[in-house]
Formats: C-alpha cells, sequence, structure tokens
C-alpha cells in the first residue's frame, strides 16, 4: 500500500515536470515573427511556415496542432511532380493576428494573400482559413498539380466567435461580434452583430439594438422593410 502510494506520487510529479518542460520547450522555440508580440503562447505541437511574413497581437493563445502558413510559391515541394514542368506561382502572402487572440486547438491559417484576424476573437478547435483554392479546371489531372486560384483576402473582425468545425473561405469577411455556428463553411461575408450556421453559412439571427437581444433575421428584415415603407409613406 505505501509503495503504491509513493508510486502514484511520483507519477504525479513527473507528470507535472513533463508538462511544465513542455511549455517551457514550446515557448523558447517560438520563431521570429515580422513583429515581436509580448505574452505569446503556441502550444505544441504546432508548424509555422515564413514567420517573418506574420505579425501577431499581443497575449495570444493558439492550442496545440496549430498550422500557419505563408505560403509564397507553388508547387510546394510535396505538391511538386517529379516528371511535370509545372506552372510556378509566386505570392507576396502576410497573416495578422490582433491582441487576446484566442484558439482550442488545430487552428489553420493558410495565407497566399492576407488574411487578418483582428483583437478579441475566439477560436473554438479545427477551423481552417485559407484565402486560396487549389484548382480543379482539368478533371483529367489530379488537383494538387493545378495552379492555385481564387484567392482573395479573409478578414475575422474584432470580438468574433468562430465555432469548431468551421472553414472559412476565400474572400470572405467576418463582421463585428459575429457569431459562426459550428460545422459551418463559410463562402460569403457575414455582417457585424449576426448569428450564421450551416454548409453554406446563413444569417439565422441579428442583433437588435432597440431590444438589446438577438431575433430571428426573418423578423429584422420584416422591421426594416416596415420602416421603410413608413418612410417612403
Amino acid at each position: 500500500m505505501i509503495l503504491r502510494r509513493l508510486l502514484k506520487r511520483a507519477t504525479v510529479r513527473l507528470g507535472i515536470l513533463i508538462y511544465q518542460a513542455n511549455n517551457k520547450i514550446a515557448r523558447e522555440t517560438l520563431p521570429e515573427f515580422g513583429n515581436t508580440p509580448r505574452n505569446l503562447r503556441i502550444d505544441l505541437p504546432r508548424r509555422i511556415v515564413n514567420p517573418e511574413r506574420m505579425f501577431l497581437g499581443d497575449d495570444v493563445r493558439l492550442g496545440p496542432g496549430s498550422l500557419l502558413v505563408a505560403i509564397t510559391h507553388y508547387p510546394t515541394p510535396p505538391m511538386q511532380h517529379p516528371e511535370k514542368n509545372q506552372v510556378k506561382q509566386e505570392f507576396n502572402p502576410r497573416i495578422v493576428i490582433g491582441h487576446r487572440v484566442t484558439a482550442t486547438s488545430n487552428l489553420t491559417v493558410a495565407a497566399v494573400s492576407e488574411i487578418a484576424i483582428e483583437d478579441d476573437v475566439m477560436f473554438a478547435s479545427n477551423v481552417n482559413l485559407t484565402d486560396g483554392l487549389h484548382g480543379y479546371e482539368n478533371a483529367n489531372e489530379p488537383y494538387k498539380y493545378q495552379k492555385m486560384f481564387r484567392i482573395a483576402p479573409i478578414r475575422i473582425k474584432r470580438g468574433c466567435w468562430i465555432g469548431q468545425n468551421v472553414v472559412i473561405l476565400p474572400g470572405v469577411t467576418i463582421g463585428e461580434y459575429a457569431i459562426v455556428g459550428a460545422n459551418s463553411v463559410v463562402t460569403k461575408s457575414i455582417p457585424d452583430r449576426c448569428i450564421a450556421v450551416g454548409a453554406p453559412a446563413r444569417v439565422i439571427k441579428k442583433w437588435d439594438d432597440t431590444t438589446q437581444s438577438w431575433v430571428p433575421a426573418a423578423e429584422t428584415e420584416t422591421k426594416q422593410g416596415a420602416s421603410a415603407g413608413i418612410a417612403r409613406a
């Protein structure tokens, strides 16, 4: 019994030491970004490519499994066929992450143009932001060997909440204090202070300043239509 207790204490202590060592390694192995953020934490494991093209705010917390990639050319080596003469694309990417942005885990930010995340944005797990897509113009050619296309910047405005497993496609802007529900695919921009869900995502609720509450999107559109009718009368 005594030996079992001692073994349990030793195991717990070892676990604490490993956890502390992991945190220290994560801090001390952070790459040099385009600026010098304060109090930054990006947990291990992680992958960060071309960090000099990334600009991060203070007090950012990104959980394990983060993938931050500023893509300067395509194809990259894994996408290069050894015998094909592929068209080479050059890019000037930029990733901007504001102050106090948090992500639970497995955040993917892949930029060939620009992805900007403003202050106080909250990401759940497994969120994917990509501002360029693999081409699929030729159904007789593996898609990994085709040019990237539909390249357009992404902006996530301040205070947003992006739910689990959300995919945000090129050219999308998520408005201030908007909420995107879990498992949504955002193909079009979302206005400020709206709740959007689905694949493709659509707005289901909007914030009503008069009642200081969320109301169904159809209800706010009805009110706006009635107001416009009164104004015309």
